[in-house]
This record gives structure tokens, C-alpha cells and sequence, in this order.
């Protein structure tokens, strides 16, 4: 569990580094990342290289002690590289080069560029690869961010056309799997296909899936140029990326297939400013962030790649969002307990010094413009104290599985078909009401090995294949999926016969028709023992396995079949909470309610507990916690922003346990 920090020695006088460093190390600080944003200064004209000053950088942090995290500088193409090749640039959706001035002004499709970034990550390589004080290596800076991960032009409409040739290997099988004979879509050669832009209306759904996917296949196969160079001169060195939160244009899997670390940059409060939560709950939640955002990336990113970390942790108000709130005291100390809760390796904080000129100016920073400390110096250092004498452990196997797929994720987004939550809106409520009843979960992808799961969630994956409902028919897992699931094919074709495709034989189902309703218009749901309730989604079906749930007109809105359980609408948030209970007791999983604001982290035998709200959280009055003083963190009484950690007991049973959904 070591803590990091961004740092831009190319941004202050050379006098100040050195007392930089100790400051860092007196904190607590073990790594420093530098260099994302360099390469005007590393290649300051075409072919000539200016070493002197990082090599200077790099042997004041190694003397401080600090492993260093070398960035290769490729987010920032300098001028004279643009103004060289002007067709590394980024087209927009109307044919228009979106122009230096800022950041992530490259095409991933470029050749030219592609050339570019190659040439320059082998020169860092080679510089550094062997220099002890290089611990890790981050390829370039949050692929996809600001609109990058697509570019309309020229390399990209021919690279398109090759991947489509690749994918289809004829024009006619392409017209067959997008059903290009509707409005007259027909092609007769590869050539003719352009990318989906400027359209009229709507472009072909199935067309604008495959570019999904082209998009991020660039995105991986640029990236897996950098880690090969990388792996060739510094061998033994980890690589990583640093993702994007609740970023689903690019399939963080297939690159963390490349990758030793998966790691991504954590703004809590920042996204949930720009999230769609009510303004109520923004308020509500200002100083603290969702006490779902953080940990739901957390465990994407924790399944992306053999290890996982915080490359850049939000430490203060940022300066980019709708409104930028400071977090409340100790929200950041909870926010690295919590990432190393979910086995993160480290969390970095972004960044050391707030910048006085440029476009980030405004964002905080662990030191203010005259470099004196911010007060969060005070929760980093005790981080650091605490996890100097916390016990080693390992974040394990989870109970609960949560299926995610990203051309899923990307048909939603596609076509939302009524649903104002986003493409993970689906995933998060499911993983919400997991957390309120105390469960850790882990998120599982098609490739996963799915034994030894109690229960694995289905919500609303639309492209489910034979191999993979096999796959899960064979973990012995209950399988719970939702209204929509298995509804599309792998080309984004409605599945057939009908949905839910490969669910359809196991289940006895098929999904006659769909509609979508307003989120206020209930959908009323009856089990022998309650009512339900829903939103959004509902499917009138034809079954012939056991209900266990019906609409108020009579027809199943539940049915079972075996492990299989299928939800023919869309829950809301205490229903969810319901039917998990009712499953996780079928299995003999305990579960606790912890209400809106307390939230369990279950590593192991060790158990965390976070509380996300402005009121103190007694848990022993919810039976939550040791019985006797084996706290390693916190203790019975947690309070606003407060943090505990315990090892495991036999659980006992919750006295006066509120209902799902309830204050208390």
C-alpha cells in the first residue's frame, strides 16, 4: 500500500526540487509519476533531445528514496511535431481538425503519429529503462478523454475500412450482420463505408457498434506499441495505463490484457457534479462523493489487469466541473483507506504543487502556488502512519459477481431505448443495493472463470453469446438477469428468435414485446409475500418456467428455472435490495443494512467499514463490527468521514434490522 504523488519538475525552478522531494518523503510519499506531459522539453526541436534537466529530475527524486513513475509524453504532441505533420491530428465528426492548443491532439489511426510515439517512447526507454529508480511505467494519459477516442479522419475512415475487411471479409456478409438493405444502406464495396457522421438522423445502429469497437481496438493497438518498446528496454519494469472513471468508450479488459497495473484517476467529488444524480443528492453528497462512484471503478478497474491502483486521487477542489467543492475533512483519508480496501497497490494524489499559470490553475493541489501545505497534508501523513503499522492483506474472491460487457454497455449507449441513467445505469443500482445490504462485490467479464459465486448478476447485459450463458449454467452460481438482457446479437441484430437469446432455452422464455416508460410511471410488481416495484423497463413474456413475481394484469414479471432467475422489468432501488436479500438468504450469505451513507469492504478476513455521510454511524448498534477492542482502524463509533477495519467474526445476528431502502 504505498501513496504516490504527480509531479512537474519541468514546471518549477530546478532550486526547488530537492526540497521537494524531502517534503514528499516526510509525508509519507514513496513514488512520484513525471513526465506525461514532457515532450517539448525532452524534444524540444525535431531529433534534438534535452536529457540534462530530467536526467537532473529523475537523480534528486532517486536520491530522496522516491520510485519514480516514468510516463512516456505521448497526450501532448509538442508544436513543431504538428506543424511537421499536420495529419496526426484528430478529426471531428465534420471532417474539421480539432487544433493544438490544448491536450489529446493526436489520431490514434495516424500512421505518422503512430511512428511519432513509437520513436519517442524507444528514446525514454532507452534512457531510463535500467535506471533503478524506475519502479512503473504509464503509457501516455487517459486514452479517450476530451473526445479522442474517435477521430473522423482520413488514416481513420481507411483504417476503418481495413478492420471492417478484417471483421467481415466480404461487403456482403457487412450488409447482412448491420441489415443494410433498411432506408437503402446497401453497400457494394468496403471502400464505400465511411464512418457514422454527420447523419442525417439516427445512423445504423450495428454500424455505429462495430465503430465502437473499432475505436477502441485502435485505442489498445496503440497502446500495445508503447508497452512492447517498453518491455524491451526496461524488462522486469510493471506498465500501466491510467484510465478514465465511468469511462466506456474503451475496453479497459482487452487493454489490461497488455497491461501489469490497471490504474485510473479518481475524482469523486468532481463526477458527481457532472453526474446524473439529483440535485438533491449532489447536495446532499457535495463534500463526499457517491459512496458507489469510487469504489464501482475500483472494482472495474481491479478486474482489468493482474494488479490495480489510484494514479491520480482528487485531493481538493478540482477545476473543471459544474461546481467544485472541497471535500469535507478526512474524505480523502477515507478515499485511500477505501481504494486499498478493494486491493489497490497505491493511491497517487494529483497533484503536488497547484500550478499558477494555464489551464489547470484552479486546481488544488497538495501544496498552494508559494508551496505551502494544504491542510489534506494533514490525512495523507496519517495515511501514511497507518499504513506503516496496518497488517498485510489480500483482497480476495468476492461472494457476489456483477457480468460486464463493454459492446453491451456500448449497444445501450447506442440505443438507450428510454433509459436517462446512462449506459451503467443498469450495473450501478444493481452494485448500489449489493453495497447498502454489506456486500463486497467483484465484476466479472465473459472471459471469467465464474466457479465458486453464490449469486452473479445479469443487469441488463443486451449481447450475451452460447458460450457464455454455458459458462454460467456451470458455475453453480444463481444467475439473476434483468429486461434486456440477451436481447441483442453480437452484430447488435435483435437476437433470434427472440430475446433473451441463449437465456431463452434455459429459462422457457421468450420476450413477446418491450416497452419503455416515463421513470415516474410506476411498474407494479406482486410476490406472494409483497409487492415490488419498478421503472423504466418492462416486458410482456410468454414462459413456461415458475413465476415467482407477476404484473398487475396477471403475466409473470418473474420467473425461475433452476439457477436461473429473470426479472422481466427494471426494479428500483428498494426492490433490488429485496430480491438480492431474498437471494443471498437462499444461498446463506449474511448481509447487513447499512443504510444511505455506511458502506463494507470485505478483503479476506479483514472487514472496513466507510461512512460516507455527516452523521456519526454506531455499529454495534447494527450488530456490524467486532465484539470486543480488535480494531486495527477506527473503532464502534464511526464518524462523518470516519474509517474502521477489523478482523472477521462468526456473524451475529442484527438486531432490529431496518428494512431495505430505510434511514436507519
Amino acid at each position: 500500500m504505498k501513496l504516490g504523488v504527480c509531479y512537474y519538475p519541468e514546471h518549477w525552478p530546478e532550486e526547488h526540487w530537492r526540497e521537494d522531494a524531502a517534503m514528499m518523503r516526510a509525508l509519507g510519499v514513496s513514488m512520484v509519476r513525471i513526465g506525461e506531459f514532457a515532450w517539448s522539453r525532452i524534444e524540444p526541436a525535431p531529433g534534438r533531445f534535452d536529457w540534462g534537466w530530467l536526467d537532473r529530475a529523475v537523480a534528486v527524486l532517486a536520491e530522496a528514496g522516491l520510485g519514480i513513475v516514468l510516463s512516456t509524453p505521448t497526450a501532448t504532441p509538442p508544436k513543431w511535431l504538428v506543424d511537421l505533420r499536420p495529419d496526426i491530428l484528430p478529426f471531428d465528426q465534420h471532417g474539421h481538425p480539432r487544433r493544438f492548443g490544448s491536450r489529446r491532439h493526436y489520431c490514434f489511426s495516424s500512421r505518422a503519429y503512430r511512428a511519432e510515439s513509437r520513436r519517442v517512447t524507444e528514446a525514454v526507454a532507452r534512457r531510463y529503462g535500467e535506471h533503478p529508480a524506475v519502479i512503473l511505467w504509464q503509457t501516455d494519459n487517459e486514452y479517450g478523454h476530451h473526445g479522442s477516442d474517435e477521430s473522423f479522419s482520413p488514416d481513420a475512415v481507411s483504417a476503418f475500412r481495413d478492420w471492417l475487411a478484417a471483421r467481415y471479409r466480404s461487403v456482403a456478409a457487412l450488409n447482412d450482420a448491420w441489415g443494410t438493405v433498411f432506408w437503402s444502406q446497401e453497400y457494394a464495396s468496403f471502400a464505400e463505408v465511411d464512418p457514422p457522421q454527420a447523419t442525417v438522423t439516427e445512423a445504423n445502429p450495428s454500424h455505429r457498434l462495430d465503430w465502437r469497437r473499432f475505436c477502441s481496438d485502435q485505442m489498445c493497438a496503440f497502446n500495445r506499441d508503447q508497452v512492447d518498446i517498453l518491455r524491451k528496454f526496461s524488462p522486469g519494469r510493471p506498465v500501466t495505463h491510467n484510465f478514465i472513471g465511468d469511462f466506456i468508450r474503451l475496453d479497459h479488459r482487452k487493454m489490461g490484457r497488455d497491461l501489469d497495473y490497471a490504474s485510473w484517476d479518481s475524482y469523486p467529488i468532481g463526477l458527481l457534479s457532472e453526474g446524473i444524480a439529483s440535485e438533491g443528492e449532489k447536495i446532499r453528497r457535495l463534500r463526499y462523493g457517491d459512496p458507489d462512484f469510487a469504489a464501482f471503478n475500483h472494482d472495474v478497474f481491479r478486474a482489468c489487469a493482474p494488479k490495480w491502483g489510484v494514479m491520480e486521487q482528487q485531493p481538493g477542489p478540482v477545476n473543471w466541473a459544474n461546481c467544485n467543492a472541497a471535500p469535507a475533512a478526512g474524505v480523502v483519508r477515507l478515499w485511500t483507506w477505501e481504494a486499498f480496501a478493494h486491493g489497490a497497490g497505491f493511491v497517487s494524489y494529483f497533484r503536488w504543487r497547484q500550478v499558477p499559470f494555464a489551464q489547470e490553475q484552479m486546481h488544488a493541489a497538495l501544496l498552494a502556488t508559494d508551496r505551502t501545505p494544504q491542510p489534506v497534508c494533514d490525512e495523507i501523513r496519517r495515511v501514511a502512519e497507518e499504513v506503516a503499522a496496518f497488517p498485510d492483506f489480500e483482497k480476495v474472491r468476492s461472494r457476489i459477481g456483477l457480468l460486464m460487457d463493454y459492446p453491451s454497455l456500448w449497444q445501450l449507449e447506442i440505443q438507450p431505448h428510454g433509459n436517462k441513467d446512462g449506459p451503467l445505469g443498469p450495473a450501478r443500482i444493481c452494485y448500489r443495493a449489493c453495497r447498502m445490504l454489506g456486500q463486497s462485490v467483484d465484476m466479472v467479464f465473459p472471459d471469467d472463470d465464474f466457479d465458486g459465486y453464490d449469486l452473479i448478476l445479469v443487469p441488463a447485459v443486451t449481447i450475451l453469446t452460447d458460450a457464455l450463458v454455458g459458462k454460467l449454467a456451470r458455475s453453480g452460481a444463481v444467475i439473476l438477469a434483468t429486461a434486456l438482457s440477451g436481447a441483442r446479437e453480437e452484430t447488435g441484430r435483435t437476437s433470434a428468435p427472440l430475446p433473451p437469446g441463449p437465456l431463452a432455452a434455459l429459462l422457457g422464455t421468450r420476450v413477446l414485446s418491450f416497452e419503455s416508460l416515463p421513470k415516474d410511471v410506476p411498474v407494479v410488481v406482486k410476490t406472494p409475500d409483497l409487492s415490488l416495484a419498478g421503472h423504466v423497463w418492462r416486458e410482456r413474456i410468454e414462459t413456461s418456467a415458475e413465476p415467482w413475481g407477476w404484473f398487475e394484469d396477471g403475466s409473470p414479471a418473474q420467473v425461475k428455472s433452476g439457477n436461473f432467475r429473470y426479472l422481466a422489468y427494471w426494479p428500483d432501488e428498494t426492490s433490488w435490495q429485496i430480491i438480492l436479500q431474498q437471494l443471498l438468504d437462499e444461498r446463506g450469505v449474511p448481509h447487513w443494512h447499512t443504510g444511505p451513507d455506511l458502506r463494507l469492504v470485505h478483503s479476506g478476513e479483514l472487514v472496513f467499514a466507510f461512512n460516507y455521510g455527516p452523521d456519526t454511524e454506531d455499529l454495534g448498534a447494527r450488530a456490524i463490527g467486532p465484539s470486543d477492542q480488535k480494531w486495527l482502524l477506527g473503532g464502534p463509533c464511526l464518524p462523518p468521514a470516519g474509517v474502521a477495519a477489523w478482523k472477521a467474526e462468526r456473524p451475529r445476528k442484527q438486531a432490529d434490522t431496518p428494512g431495505p431502502g430505510s434511514p436507519g
